[in-house]
């Protein structure tokens, strides 16, 4: 997800991608620890989407 993808969104909508990347992020969490995960390089994404995401709600929030 790029950053100028998440700017066109409202704080509705960011909210929700937020919880579902966050709930991503633990089903991936929980197949590492079983090892049952083949690319660990999904983790290093979700968690950098994760930041962008919340960033832009931080920066949307400042503007107002």
């Amino acid at each position: 997800m790029s950053a100028k993808e998440l700017m066109t969104k409202d704080t509705a909508a960011l909210q929700t991608e937020l919880s579902a990347l966050l709930k991503t992020q633990f089903n991936l969490r929980m197949q590492r620890a079983m090892q049952q995960l083949a690319d660990v390089n999904q983790l290093k994404k979700v968690r950098r989407d994760i930041a962008r995401v919340r960033t832009i709600m931080h920066q949307k929030a400042g503007q107002k």
